[in-house]
């Protein structure tokens, strides 16, 4: 998050939970509202981070959204997925950001 933060984000949201899944992370940059879904790993020994977000997951995690944009009404933004990944543990651990990684229409 404090990546994020030092990138020029403005998060309003940390693990938002409803019935219909987790926002990991919700923030503001520029004309965008960002839905953040973080990935870690502590080593790509069984794959890269950022392959664990299926479909399935990309469907929850929209669905989340949605819900998310009926209970918070924001002022009008252009909406994207973003995926997170850390890969390795402290100091040494590599993240990266994915903007628009998905989209609604998957």
């Amino acid at each position: 998050m404090a990546w994020l933060e030092r990138a020029g984000y403005c998060i309003r949201e940390r693990n938002w939970l409803v019935r219909e899944g987790e926002l990991d992370i919700v923030a503001e940059r520029g004309e965008f509202l960002c839905f953040v879904e973080v990935r870690m790993r502590s080593s790509a020994r069984f794959g890269e981070p950022a392959l664990t977000v299926t479909r399935e997951k990309q469907r929850r995690v929209l669905r989340a959204a949605l819900r998310y944009l009926q209970r918070r009404p924001a002022p009008r933004r252009m909406i994207r997925f973003d995926v997170m990944t850390v890969l390795g543990r402290g100091p040494a651990a590599v993240i990266e950001h994915l903007p628009g990684a998905f989209d609604a229409g998957m």
